[in-house]
This record gives C-alpha cells, structure tokens and sequence, in this order.
C-alpha cells in the first residue's frame, strides 16, 4: 500500500497554533485515523485490496484498489462494487457514532482529553464527512445510490451538480458564522472543500470529455 503525506498540513498547524485552537485539530486529526480504520475494516471485510494512504490536512484517507472485474456484476441499473463502495463510506462516520456513544456513557477528565471534547470532534468529524460533496463520504454514498438507479454517467453528473448546489449552500451560512463568530476554523473548512471540489470537478471535465468523444467515436461507426 502506498503512502503519501500532504505537506499543507503543516500550514494547517501552524494557522490553529497561532489561533489558539491546535489541541481541538490534534483531535480531530486523531479520530480521523480512528474513522478512516472504520472504512479500512469494512473494506477488508468485503474483500478490497488497499491501494493508497494519505494524510491530509482534514484527515486522513485510504483508497482501495479496484479491477475491471468487479464493474460486471450487476444489480439492478447499478453494479455489485457500487454497493461495496456504500458500505465502505458508510463506514467512517458510523465508526464515529459508535464513539459518541461510548463516550456518552463514561466519563473521562484528563486535561483536554475529556468526554465532552472527544464526543464534540467525532460529531464535527462525522457530520463534515457526511454532506453530500464528492470525494467525501457523503457524496461517495450519494454517488453509489445515483449509480444504481440512474447509471454511472447519469450519477456522476448528477453528483457533480449536488457537490457544487451544496457547496455554494455552506459557503453562504459559513460566510455568516465567520462574521460573528470570527473562528478561522470555518474558513479552513470551506476553503477545503473547495479545494476537493474544484479537484474532483476536473477530473470529472476529464472523464465526460473522454466519454463523449468515445460515443461521437460509435456514432460515426
């Protein structure tokens, strides 16, 4: 498997030491290997293979392997891996709700290591990871359950379009919450999520390109 660490997470330490807010991202990047183990679990559970670790600056992410063969079985409109690929970023976020949980029945009070701050990194963890943006987990589900129905074209042009509908969304109340809170945190965050957007949003231009020129390609034929 191989590893690969993003060195703006440097930068993202040094903007939350200056803020005073380093001890919540140490947290924070902490349960996010915890949650990225849940995915990892799963994954092996139903038989990926690990392809890829990186550390980034919102956490920590594991890709996995895929081969043409497992595009063939299909259920439905959609495809057996489709239905995996649900499980595994499922996965993430409920290893953080397990965590809540748990926290919410014990009692732990050591310096900043208690079970308030704990529970509150794992719900900021699993409610970021859940919002309906591609590549994260909500939009992976999202992007699963829009290929079952409708296809894998459809699904990642639909998927592109609820990204950005949702994006533009957060920004606005984010916009907000900065305004009167004047946390830098959310700042961070949308700036991030623009970040994997815009990524994602190429790679897709990319693919659709391929794809068209691919069925203009047949047509001619």
């Amino acid at each position: 498997m191989r590893f690969r660490i993003d060195l703006k997470i440097f930068l993202f330490m040094i903007l939350f030491y200056f803020t005073q807010q380093i001890e919540v991202y140490a947290m924070i990047m902490f349960f996010a290997i915890i949650h990225e183990l849940g995915h990892l679990f799963v994954g092996l559970l139903l038989g990926l293979k690990p392809d890829k670790m990186e550390i980034m600056p919102y956490g920590v992410t594991i890709s996995f392997k895929f081969l043409p063969k497992d595009y063939n079985t299909k259920i439905k409109k959609g495809n057996q891996l489709a239905v995996k690929k649900i499980f595994v970023a499922l996965a993430g976020p409920m290893t953080n709700f397990i965590i809540i949980l748990i926290m919410s029945q014990i009692h732990i009070g050591i310096a900043f290591f208690n079970t308030t701050t704990i529970m509150y990194a794992n719900l900021l963890l699993m409610v970021f990871n859940l919002l309906p943006v591609y590549p994260l987990d909500g939009g992976r589900v999202m992007k699963g359950v829009l290929h079952i129905v409708f296809g894998k074209q459809k699904a990642e042009k639909y998927n592109n379009r609820i990204s950005f509908i949702t994006l533009m969304a957060i920004t606005f109340i984010a916009s907000i919450v900065i305004y009167r809170v004047e946390n830098i945190a959310i700042f961070l965050i949308v700036l991030v999520l623009w970040g994997i957007f815009i990524r994602e949003d190429r790679r897709y231009e990319r693919r659709n390109k391929i794809y068209n020129l691919v069925q203009k390609s047949i047509e001619i034929k």
